[in-house]
This record gives structure tokens, sequence and C-alpha cells, in this order.
């Protein structure tokens, strides 16, 4: 067994992963909001510290840590002025080393993650392009065989939110960032070809998912929602179903502390798939933490 912790810039997720059938035996996540404030002050805020020492607390309980396990820390770690006051914070109170891992780093456990859930969903998992929307940045990863092309682009659904404050704001902000990720891609895709498959991970386009299968966020399935397709004209009926809403009724359906972010994660979803040429995407709920559970399962063999 091996356990994976991934510090994300909004939400904490662990898993734990049985090392011989390679399957994931236990998950926990919690939306911690770690970017929240960051654009403006530069720091993780006490307030954020505390939700991930709550949650990291929360997950020892339900998540018995008596295997090998890593922790890692993202964008927005990776941004702040105090990172490295937070980590230690965090390690006082739970026991819990957490590393700040750089972009390439980050880029390896994600494609290790991602290229595993795309095998349990019978999918190829040699060429593909993927897109992780956090809360604090969004990388965009090109995987050709052995070979990757990525970047990571400072847009991220908390940092949008914190920067625009109307509806018009924020869409028009994020159509703005869109010509270095075209540029991006259109570089890669000069170098490598277009690929078949375009992979959507992170909270944005699992919950475009769920909502297409008839899930709550209290309901939500990763094994159903993990490979499954959606397209352009899923993610608007998301969009328009969500801002008919009160805060309280989306809460509900894409989750506590999610509700307000979650309209900016759309519209940089939608944008992604246009830039890039796509009309559908794959979705895969695994990511860096399932990618650093399964490196913690090599170290276990050797």
């Amino acid at each position: 067994m091996a356990i994976g912790i991934d510090i994300g810039s909004n939400s904490l997720r662990v898993v734990k992963i049985n090392c011989e059938t390679l399957k994931k035996v236990a998950e926990y996540e919690k939306v911690v909001r770690t970017a929240e404030e960051l654009a403006s002050t530069k720091k993780i805020s006490e307030a954020a510290t505390k939700r991930i020492i709550d949650a990291l607390q929360e997950a020892k309980e339900k998540i018995r840590f008596d295997e090998p396990f890593k922790a890692v820390a993202t964008a927005a770690f990776r941004k702040a002025n105090n990172a490295k006051e937070a980590v230690e914070k965090i390690r006082q109170a739970t026991g819990i080393n957490v590393e700040i891992i750089d972009e390439e780093q980050e880029c390896f456990y994600s494609v290790q993650g991602v290229s595993f859930g795309l095998r349990n969903a019978g999918k190829d998992t040699e060429k593909f392009l993927m897109a992780d929307i956090g809360g604090g940045s969004t990388e965009i990863i090109l995987k050709h065989r052995s070979r990757l092309l990525f970047h990571s682009f400072p847009l991220g659904i908390l940092t949008t939110i914190s920067l625009y404050k109307s509806r018009e704001e924020i869409v028009l902000g994020i159509k703005k960032q869109m010509g270095a990720i075209r540029e991006f891609l259109q570089d890669s895709f000069e170098f490598f070809g277009k690929p078949k498959i375009f992979v959507g991970t992170g909270g944005t386009p699992a919950t475009v998912a769920a909502l297409k299968l008839g899930m709550e966020y209290a309901t939500y399935d990763a094994t159903k929602v993990s490979g499954s397709i959606i397209n352009i004209d899923d993610i608007k009926e998301a969009f328009y179903e969500l801002i008919r809403l009160d805060p309280r009724k989306r809460a509900k359906l894409v989750g506590t502390g999610r509700e307000d972010a979650i309209v900016a994660g759309l519209v940089i979803l939608e944008e992604l798939c246009k830039v890039a040429g796509y009309s559908e995407m794959v979705v895969i709920d695994e990511g860096v933490r399932e990618g650093v559970a399964l490196e913690m399962c090599k170290i276990g063999e050797n």
C-alpha cells in the first residue's frame, strides 16, 4: 500500500493505492482554498493554513497513514512568500512533511496519474493533450510516447475570481489570457502533431461530467466520472444551469467552497476547448495524488 497527498491551490486530495493490484482502496478530498487571497497578499493565509491542517487531520482519521506516504504542494505554495512558514506550521500540527514541488515534478505526477486513469478506462496512453485547471494555475501538457511538452499558466479559478469581480470581467479576463496558451499549443502541435485525445482533469471537468450523469456532490462517483466524455455543449449547459442557482443550491451540486469559483472554471474550460480546437474531452478524475502514490509503490519495490 502507498498513499499520495496532493495539496492543491483549491482542494486537498488523498488516495491510498494497493501496490500489488494497482487499485485505489481509499480516497479523501476537501476544499481548502489554499490560493484564496494569494493574488492580493502573495501569502497563504492563516485561515487557509488552518483549513489544510484540519483536512489532513480528518484524512488521517479516515485513511490510516500507516503505509508509506508522501505529501506534495503545488502552485499556491510555489508562489507564496510565506510557503516555508506554512509548511512548518503544517508539520508541527500534523507531523506531515510537505514537499513543495516545481512545475516539472507536478507535470510528471499529473501525467502518471492521468495515464493511470486512462488505462483503467481502456483509453490510449501513448499520445494525448491534457489540461489541469487548478485554483492557482492551469497546466497544459502534451504527451507523445515518453516525451512531454508542458507549460504552467498563471490562470487559476481562485486567482481569477480574486482579480475580477463581475461575471463579465471574469469572462473578458480569461479570454485575454488565452493568447499565450494558443501560442504554446500551436508550437506543440507543430512539433508533435495534434493528439486525438484531449483530457480534462481537475474539479471543473469532473463537475461537468457529474452534472451530465445526474450526480450531486454528495453522490459523486469517480468510477463513473473517470473516462466519461463531455463536449462544449455540456460545459455551456453546466454554466447556465449553475449561474441560475443561488450559492446554497449551487454548493449542493458542486460542493461547499466551490460554489463561487466553479463559474470561472467553466469559462476557462470552454475557452481551452476552443483554442485547442477540440469539441469534446475525456474526463479523468485521477491526477497528482495518484502519481505520487504510484511513485511510492515503485520506491517500496526497491
